[in-house]
């Protein structure tokens, strides 16, 4: 204590505690990274203060935005894994090698993206290009609005995952895909055909593209 001269365990019972200055939070790498009409929200509140975030427009974000590239770390093994979040995947030198993000400083603001749990949620496609993942919008997105993501119909292949994932909060299992008709079809501009998703939609052009 520099009021009395004495050196004691704990606070100095004449002139109490000391006023403890806290260092200045830094964000994480990960939420360094938003956008700037992007925001994070708080949804759940789990034991240990875990927070559950999801990523949200704070503006009208036109169809085929690009978010690009996804940051993680190429590992054999993946070390963090979330049931919301999406399991990706690259091809690198001839190796199959998971995207892990297990802290925030690991990765970009790509890893908060939730996966969709059915095509009206979905907003966002994840494809893979030259070793890296994207995110791009299959719709516009209007503000308020949470972006939810869903493998492209190629990538869906590579990941051996089913190319539309359909599962109810209520239900403990994924349920099949329920045939109905879509409310907002994808038109092929170059035959006419229409495709319930984009991601089935873009797979039906490369058809296009290969005759050319």
């Amino acid at each position: 204590c520099e009021d009395c001269g004495k050196s004691l365990i704990g606070e100095c019972k004449l002139h109490g505690p000391l006023i403890r200055a806290k260092d200045r939070v830094i964000p994480s790498r990960a939420r360094l990274t938003l956008p700037h009409y992007l925001t994070l929200r708080v949804l759940e509140l789990r034991a240990g203060n875990q927070q559950i975030l999801g990523v949200f427009a704070k503006k009208v974000i036109q169809k085929r935005t690009q978010f690009s590239p996804y940051v993680g770390q190429l590992s054999t093994k993946l070390t963090c894994y979330d049931e919301s979040r999406l399991v990706l995947q690259v091809l690198k030198d001839g190796g199959k090698y998971f995207l892990d993000t297990p802290n925030e400083d690991c990765g970009n603001w790509m890893m908060f993206v939730r996966l969709a749990r059915n095509q009206e949620e979905q907003t966002l496609v994840a494809y893979q290009h030259c070793g890296e993942v994207y995110f791009t919008t299959v719709k516009p997105i209007e503000p308020h609005t949470e972006l939810k993501v869903w493998y492209a119909a190629d990538y869906a292949k590579f990941m051996e995952a089913s190319a539309v994932f359909i599962k109810e909060e209520s239900d403990v299992s994924p349920l099949p895909p329920v045939a109905k008709e879509p409310i907002d079809p994808w038109i092929c501009s170059s035959c006419g055909s229409t495709f319930a998703t984009f991601a089935l939609l873009e797979s039906h052009q490369c058809i296009h593209k290969d005759r050319v």
